[in-house]
């Protein structure tokens, strides 16, 4: 995987961690200094409950719903999910390749600066879906937005 960076950089470590994403849906857009920007590509709703239990023979998924987006302009190649306030769940566009270590994975600032917010978790072999809490005056979110970052 090639990497458009800065010839004065620490390129190693970026080539690292983004050499453990798959899927990227612009690279130079994504890897950067501070780590590689993932992006949303399904956001659902919880429509029932899931189950957990202490063995894990009664663990069941909770039943999820898909957003759907709405395209602003006929012409418009990608559509925009405007969620009102409360609790969702985000898929990303990247799969994770091999780690040699565990990686952080964090809300973007940009997420947390429009009232979103995901939790900020340790991921070793694959990407969670991840809930998305969304304050009371709602979010807009256009597919393919950056919406979280791996990190060492």
């Amino acid at each position: 995987m090639s990497i458009d960076s800065d010839p004065d950089a620490d390129s190693t470590a970026d080539e690292s961690l983004a050499s453990a994403v798959e899927n990227l849906v612009h690279e130079p857009t994504q890897i950067h200094d501070g780590g590689v920007d993932l992006t949303v590509s399904a956001i659902y709703e919880v429509a029932g409950p899931g189950q957990l239990d202490f063995g894990g023979d009664e663990l069941e998924d909770a039943d999820l719903e898909p957003v759907p987006t709405e395209l602003r302009a006929p012409d418009d190649e990608f559509g925009w999910w405007d969620l009102g306030g409360g609790q969702y769940v985000v898929q990303h566009n990247e799969f994770l390749g091999d780690l040699e270590e565990p990686l952080q994975l964090q809300p973007r600032n940009e997420l947390l600066a429009r009232g979103g917010s995901h939790p900020t978790v340790q991921v070793r072999s694959h990407l969670p879906l991840v809930p998305l809490s969304v304050a009371d005056g709602g979010i807009q979110i256009k597919e393919n937005a950056r919406v979280s970052t791996l990190v060492r």
